[in-house]
């Protein structure tokens, strides 16, 4: 009963975000809600840009900020968000802005309105909300795309926020750290230079982070002495020397905080419900589930005749045969069914195609584009997946016939 509570709290905890970035006073959190929420307060128009690697919490922190403004102002703000990806080009921008703003004040939308009177609804609707004394929020996502081409949504916004009577706040998200840099002189002129670093934690700061999630609290609805055995048993497999180095290998893979989050998921939702505690396999098995490995899972759905091909090929590679044609491949293939006198042997009109299928699947590459002229056969060609990603894909395939692997093994 306790392991299921403790799972509950920390899978809780994994998908609060406002438990990750809210733990102190001088987070981007702290820092983005002070700025949004003077601009709101004193009724000035603002430009933010958020940077930082994907991952690394920008939308998280903002949608946080957000919520808690929308609380504290819940008749003063507005919010119109728009994705580079969908709204890049200048005509869909003002006309999903002028669709958000007449949803937000109930005003009827009309799809056959112009570039130009979208625009100037835009302004129209930024004066009257001035003059109400309500903020529009516009969220930028993908922000370095709508710095392409001539800019007139950017222009067009931040000029408009030059006026007395108008109140926004125009909130740019980018992955790329010189987005600013993108703006033309006209525009840049027109913009308030506030950025905010979203930078991936260090090492430090990420172990801060892991102990702050898995750590149960002592005064809460779960045992004492449960509590206090759980934290003890964290902070030992914390010390470690086999986590560290798990611990280290993920962070050097990839050390954003959302990257770390799916790692504490994994492990947690693995945690053995019986004993009501983690263990340093629960970590382990999160890592090896967390990596991303498509060659491994192409072998998975490779076919026999497919598996025998690489295994060719390989042994060839053994042999300093790395590059290597179809009909070498086949050369080497009938030399281990003639050695182990296997009884997967397949005509060559078979092999050609799965050899085709593996060419398709870059398990196989050309070595150059020089040959077009010349047939698949004859065409030099190269592997893409290493003997330790060979051995592993046939240890996990259930039908692999006992050769493959042995061979692997000992050219291995």
């Amino acid at each position: 009963m306790e392991g299921e509570n403790a799972l509950n709290l920390l899978r809780s905890r994994i998908c609060d975000t406002g438990f990750i970035f809210k733990d102190s006073s001088d987070t981007n959190y702290s820092k983005l809600k002070f700025m949004i929420s003077t601009s709101v307060a004193e009724a000035c128009n603002n430009s933010i840009l958020l940077l930082g690697p994907r991952g690394s919490g920008k939308l998280a922190v903002l949608d946080l900020v957000l919520q808690d403004l929308l609380i504290q102002y819940p008749d003063s703000i507005s919010v119109v968000r728009l994705n580079g990806l969908l709204h890049c080009d200048d005509i869909s921008a003002f006309k999903e802005i002028a669709r958000q703003l007449c949803m937000e004040h109930q005003l009827l939308f009309s799809k056959a309105a112009s570039f130009d009177d979208n625009s100037q609804f835009m302004v129209a609707v930024l004066k009257e909300c001035g003059l109400a004394h309500k903020t529009v929020i516009f969220i930028l996502d993908e922000f370095d795309l709508f710095a392409q081409g001539k800019q007139r949504l950017l222009y067009s916004l931040l000029d408009a926020m030059q006026s007395v009577s108008s109140q926004a706040v125009v909130l740019g998200i980018s992955c790329r750290l010189d987005a600013d840099q993108l703006l033309e002189k006209r525009v840049r002129s027109r913009f308030s230079h506030r950025k905010l670093l979203f930078l991936p934690p260090s090492i430090e700061d990420s172990q801060r982070l892991l102990v702050h999630m898995l750590t149960l609290p002592i005064d809460s609805s779960l045992p004492y002495d449960y509590a206090v055995e759980f934290n003890k048993k964290v902070q030992n497999i914390i010390e470690d020397k086999r986590f560290k180095e798990i611990f280290n290998k993920l962070l050097n893979f990839d050390s954003s905080v959302k990257h770390l989050l799916k790692f504490l998921f994994y492990a947690v939702s693995h945690m053995d419900l019986q004993t009501g505690f983690l263990s340093r396999e629960n970590f382990e098995t999160a890592f090896t589930n967390i990596q991303r490995q498509p060659k491994l899972e192409c072998l998975k759905n490779c076919s026999v005749l497919e598996l025998y091909i690489l295994v060719s090929m390989k042994r060839l590679e053994v042999k300093e045969k790395s590059l290597c044609n179809f009909n070498a491949v086949m050369k080497e293939y009938k030399n281990i069914h003639d050695s182990f006198q296997t009884s997967d042997y397949y005509a060559r009109n078979v092999c050609l195609r799965a050899f085709e299928h593996l060419l398709h699947r870059e398990l196989l590459c050309f070595t150059d584009n020089r040959g077009h002229s010349l047939s698949v056969e004859f065409r030099p060609v190269k592997l893409l997946i290493s003997s330790a990603e060979l051995h592993q894909g046939l240890k996990a395939y259930q039908s692999c016939p006992a050769i493959l692997q042995k061979l692997v093994e000992r050219d291995g």
